[in-house]
């Protein structure tokens, strides 16, 4: 069985001599997502327009509802709720389309010199790309309602890299078992859907009861969720010690997925 680089340094010559590689893999998957639709691609902007839309309607004129004690905003509800979907859809996706990742690519398996690891690297920058189509989404129906966002929504790529390690990482780790354990892609769904609530997403993480404030310490989607809101909507900039902890834990999480998947690659072929 041949062994595979698990080194960080491994994994940085890899993304890079396949670049050109990635960003064609890249295309074709956003492409085949909306091959077919008379639309096409314009799926992507319609879509999250028409859920801020929903979000707008159902939680600002239905339920009142209003994130801040006081807030006279009707929309405001819907844009801190979109935001925090924003990111953790993009995790959602990425993890829920991981174990069958190798499964459904058998041809590449059985590709010798074809490089296994990089296709989880293309449905992350996939699922981002669909990100981005969202943040513009939310980013013009802010300016229509607000105006300008304030200055540290420009800090949101530094959020985001902890979040873009920390799914790779889940991802790796997801597609390897996947090839093992074909029951890990029916509870990946199952996962999401409570990890979803155990996020604050719906919810400020002030409304939690001290005694369950343990579930947003071990969620690390949580701290990049609330980051990514105080940097697009309150204006705060991140507590740097958090930041920090987050890209070391997310950046572990990453090379562990990296290792698992490159110490079990050599059985793919075997089991598929």
């Amino acid at each position: 069985m041949k062994n595979f680089s698990v080194s960080p340094a491994g994994l940085i010559r890899s993304t890079f001599r396949h670049r050109h590689l990635i960003r064609q893999m890249v295309i074709r998957d956003v492409v085949a997502r909306y091959r077919g639709s008379a639309f096409g691609i314009i799926w992507s902007f319609f879509i999250p327009m028409l859920m801020l839309a929903i979000y707008t309607f159902v939680f600002s004129f239905v339920f009142q509802a209003r994130w801040r004690a006081g807030s006279e905003s009707k929309t405001e509800f819907a844009l801190v709720l979109f935001a925090g979907l924003m990111l953790f859809n993009m995790f959602a996706d990425c993890v829920n389309r991981a174990p069958l990742q190798i499964v459904s690519n058998v041809n590449f398996v059985k590709k010798v010199v074809f490089p296994l690891e990089i296709l989880s690297i293309v449905a992350v920058a996939s699922s981002m790309f669909q990100m981005l189509i969202s943040l513009i989404v939310w980013l013009s129906f802010y300016v229509a309602v607000f105006g300008a966002p304030p200055a540290t929504a420009l800090l949101l790529p530094f959020i985001m890299v902890p979040l873009t390690l920390l799914t790779i990482g889940v991802t790796w780790i997801l597609a390897a078992l996947g090839v093992y354990l074909r029951d890990v892609a029916q509870i990946t769904g199952v996962l999401t859907t409570m990890l979803m609530f155990t996020t604050p997403i719906f919810f400020p993480s002030s409304a939690v009861p001290h005694d369950l404030q343990f579930l947003f310490v071990i969620n690390p989607l949580a701290t990049v969720v609330e980051q990514a809101r105080d940097v697009l909507l309150w204006g705060k900039v991140p507590d740097l010690a958090i930041y920090g902890y987050m890209l070391a834990v997310s950046t572990f999480i990453a090379w562990l997925g990296f290792a698992l998947f490159q110490k079990t690659r050599g059985g793919f072929s075997d089991v598929l």
